[in-house]
């Protein structure tokens, strides 16, 4: 894996260390989306409100009757296992640098500690090169890889049909929270989602690193075709088992903000093992540059005032995506910092 060896960079604080026994996870919801082509609305509706139990009680829940079909998405774990097969040198030929941060890289911190893993990102949708690209702005431009025959058109295909998935997961939020049709809709008029292809080396020393340390997802929610993921339950972190053909959604940070904390973004981590790769590919929906994150003016009011101060997700992101590549003197910008009563 590019010559990645063990050192003090991967190794958790000794509070944070994987568990040598973890429990699995029980009553996790596990919900049928079906009824969304049956054109019953009252169905529907009893969909929503399974959405928005699970977003308040759990923060994420697992999905099948989804509607992607089974050949992409094994198309596009192919495509990502035939990447991460390639030679070091050719995974360096289309590596991120910080002002052009897709394509592959293996040197990513989460909460400042080193991440046993590779990743290859990718976002759904090119902006337009920044004017100012010149001057310091980041530029989201993907990078494909050469002669690895099908890839792109795999992955982009894959992508095209999780946002089909993506925007009907919003709508049943909405509905859950009782918003008009297409109210969070409008946030994502031009989204600046990105999609990444992890993987897992085997670990010499999976008592002391973590493929991903602890942390939330910043954007609105978060699709997951994965493995194996610990969450954090009761304060105890305890395994997802994964169910063949369904989906992991995850409420992601967003829309804990728009909920004013009626939806919790769930803590999770992912971990490793001595024996075996693991991959993972994680979607991650999120809002366009210029929307304002703050709670929704429907869900606040005398007796549930605002909780969150307003921000810009644009700059709210391109924070959070500088503290990938370097151990920073303080912890990331979170949520935490623009709850009302602390400083942002």
């Amino acid at each position: 894996m590019g010559g990645l060896s063990m050192d003090q960079s991967f190794v958790q604080a000794p509070e944070h260390r994987p568990n040598p026994t973890v429990t699995e996870a029980t009553g996790i919801p596990l919900i049928d989306l079906s009824p969304l082509t049956s054109g019953d609305a009252a169905a529907v509706d009893a969909l929503a409100a399974e959405v928005g139990a699970a977003s308040r009680e759990w923060g994420f829940f697992l999905v099948v009757g989804h509607g992607v079909p089974a050949e992409t998405v094994a198309r596009a774990a192919e495509a990502q296992r035939a990447f991460f097969a390639l030679p070091a040198e050719r995974k360096a030929a289309v590596r991120r640098r910080e002002a052009a941060p897709l394509g592959y890289y293996e040197s990513e911190h989460t909460k400042n500690v080193r991440d046993w893993k590779e990743v290859f990102d990718l976002v759904a949708r090119e902006p337009p090169p920044p004017a100012a690209a010149a001057g310091g702005e980041v530029v989201f431009e993907n990078k494909w890889p050469e002669d690895l025959p099908g890839f792109r058109e795999a992955l982009e295909g894959y992508m095209e049909t999780l946002e089909e998935l993506a925007l009907k997961q919003l709508e049943l939020l909405g509905r859950s929270l009782d918003l008009r049709p297409g109210r969070l809709r409008g946030f994502f008029r031009e989204p600046t989602t990105f999609f990444r292809l992890n993987h897992y080396p085997p670990c010499p020393s999976p008592e002391l690193a973590l493929g991903v340390g602890r942390h939330k997802d910043p954007g609105a929610l978060t699709i997951l075709y994965q493995d194996d993921v610990l969450r954090r339950s009761d304060g105890e972190w305890a395994r997802v088992k994964f169910v063949p053909g369904s989906f992991v959604i995850n409420v992601g940070d967003t829309m804990q903000v728009w909920s004013n904390d009626r939806y919790e973004s769930a803590e999770h981590r992912v971990s490793v093992n001595r024996d075996r790769a693991r991959f993972s590919m994680p979607y991650f929906f999120n809002p366009a540059t210029d929307a304002v994150v703050e709670p929704l003016e429907e869900l606040v009011g005398d007796e549930d005032p605002p909780r969150y101060s307003a921000y810009s997700w644009g700059d709210f992101f391109r924070t959070k995506l500088s503290g990938n590549y370097k151990k920073l003197d303080v912890e990331n910008l979170q949520i935490e910092h623009f709850r009302k009563g602390l400083r942002a």
